[in-house]
């Protein structure tokens, strides 16, 4: 295999071009792939496990496992699957293992994000033959096959019984994708090797080196230095200087993921970081006022955050989906910060003189994630609410704030399906574990109005009809101030010369999709 020897290369190619060094910005917290819903976890899923349906770089419905779907009258869909694919053991793939999977989603133990979501629509499974499923609802639910892109496969041979324990230790981290574990370290490292035995197209690479590398900086030195030959999450700062390098090359596309704050709606008394300026607890929780949930959104200058925080890497919003985006509201228009009018509806609300409040967030998960917490602080101080910025790693973060520990908190959502039916419904849809709704409403936001929008949307077989609804629902939630959009990212990845990498908008950084060119 050619080498690389050149002393004006910065960055050298991998040992023999057959391993991949990919240093990326946010930790996979678990190998199982059905307990923690969030896009670290599920990029690394997406090397190892098939989904039945997939996205492309661009969020399209493309053929995974199953090969076609269709709908079947008004409340049920049929999926043929693909034959001859195996698991990384040997075992075959079939209709049974689609069975087992469905089932065992709602039973997984702790997950703090649950993939109910994606699942709450199916209502009864029917095997048909060893290689066509179908699937029943309650009615109408158009949106299942995209949902399906969302849910990977597991084996039912092999995963009965298997617990998230089991996955961390490697034993059951064994799935239909690209590539085999050969080691995982939650939070750490994981050591891939290609499955040559896998359906799709063969990745590039025999083995991964794939690291978690939180430190903006050290992830960037790596690259630089020749450590890795691959990084995600390139820093704001360092992105022109890194354009100009011509050792180097960047990816990027505008992403689906909004960072917004969610806010406690579950207290009806005190809530936890919140106090009057003697720092006694407040007898009420004040975000339970719309009033002073309007006076937090309006204290903040969005286009100061993108400008001067994330310089320029990202769009204004205060909603789920980009402009252009199936949702989108184009009436909702990102205001201006108005410090006085937010002062006079803390006024109104009872809170002239403000209040304490402790907001928290990760320093390691996003982009500037720390920095947009101490700006946002420092606005909302600006109207009299004295903000105090606690941030912390995401592993402890997030767990504490899936247990509502929190105020108000820094958190994100990725519609990775291409629509925004899945994160509303799990952002800020009334929070019911059995039906799957607010997964991640790690605040309890609560709206019946809401609900039902959803509801019906989710039902809506007419795509114009339905984004009408989704619309509505959206603004609903704007106006109500159910949670607070700052802006969506952009996605950029940088490495060396002699690779070339396909840009997805659901900012998953997978091994596949990087290739010598």
């Amino acid at each position: 295999m050619l080498r690389w020897v050149a002393a004006a290369l910065l960055v050298a190619a991998p040992a023999g071009a057959q391993t991949l060094r990919m240093a990326v910005g946010a930790q996979v917290t678990s190998a199982d792939p059905h307990f923690h819903n969030i896009s670290p976890n599920n990029a690394f899923a997406s090397m190892v496990f098939d989904n039945l349906v997939e996205t492309d770089a661009n969020a399209r419905l493309v053929p995974a496992l199953a090969e076609s779907w269709v709908a079947v009258g008004e409340d049920s869909w049929e999926l043929r699957l693909r034959r001859g694919v195996r698991f990384h053991n040997g075992s075959a793939f079939t209709a049974e293992d689609v069975a087992f999977t469905l089932e065992r989603i709602p039973q997984v133990v702790n997950s703090p994000g649950s993939f109910r979501t994606y699942t709450q629509a199916i209502r009864a499974v029917e095997i048909v033959d060893s290689h066509t499923i179908r699937l029943r609802s309650n009615g109408p639910a158009p949106l299942i096959p995209t949902d399906l892109a969302q849910v990977p496969m597991l084996d039912r041979e092999t995963h009965q019984g298997a617990t998230t324990e089991d996955f961390n230790a490697g034993r059951a981290a064994i799935g239909t994708g690209p590539f085999r574990v050969q080691s995982f370290q939650a939070g750490d490292r994981v050591a891939l090797q290609r499955n040559d035995g896998y359906w799709g197209r063969a990745p590039a690479w025999q083995a991964v080196d794939y690291r978690m590398v939180t430190n903006d900086t050290a992830r960037s030195a790596a690259l630089l230095a020749g450590d890795v030959d691959f990084i995600d999450q390139v820093p704001t700062s360092d992105i022109e200087r890194l354009r100009r390098d011509r050792r180097l090359v960047l990816s990027e596309v505008d992403s689906m993921r909004f960072i917004y704050f969610a806010l406690d709606h579950m207290r009806e008394g005190a809530t936890p970081f919140i106090t009057d300026n003697d720092g006694k607890p407040l007898p009420r929780n004040p975000l339970r006022d719309v009033r002073v949930r309007r006076a937090l959104s309006l204290a903040l200058d969005r286009q100061a955050l993108v400008a001067r925080v994330m310089e320029g890497a990202a769009t204004a919003t205060v909603q789920v989906m980009p402009a252009g985006g199936f949702g989108h509201e184009p009436a909702l228009a990102v205001p201006r910060a108005d410090p006085e009018q937010a002062r006079r509806l803390l006024a109104e609300a009872g809170y002239p003189e403000g209040f304490r409040l402790t907001l928290h967030g990760p320093n390691d998960r996003y982009p500037n994630d720390a920095r947009i917490a101490q700006a946002v602080g420092q606005m909302w101080t600006r109207i009299g609410i004295r903000t105090q910025v606690e941030v912390a790693p995401y592993a402890s973060f997030i767990a504490r704030a899936s247990r509502q520990e929190f105020s108000v908190f820094l958190v994100s959502w990725g519609s990775s399906s291409g629509e925004p039916l899945a994160g509303l419904r799990s952002v800020a849809a009334s929070y019911d574990r059995e039906r799957g709704t607010g997964s991640v409403n790690r605040g309890r936001y609560a709206n019946t109005a809401f609900d039902a929008l959803l509801n019906q949307a989710g039902r809506e077989l007419d795509d114009p009809r339905r984004e009408a609804l989704l619309r509505q629902a959206t603004r609903l939630l704007v106006e109500d101030v159910g949670l607070i959009s700052t802006h969506l990212q952009r996605n950029i990845w940088a490495m060396r010369q002699g690779l070339v990498h396909e840009a997805r908008v659901d900012e998953r950084s997978r091994a596949q999709d990087v290739r010598p060119r």
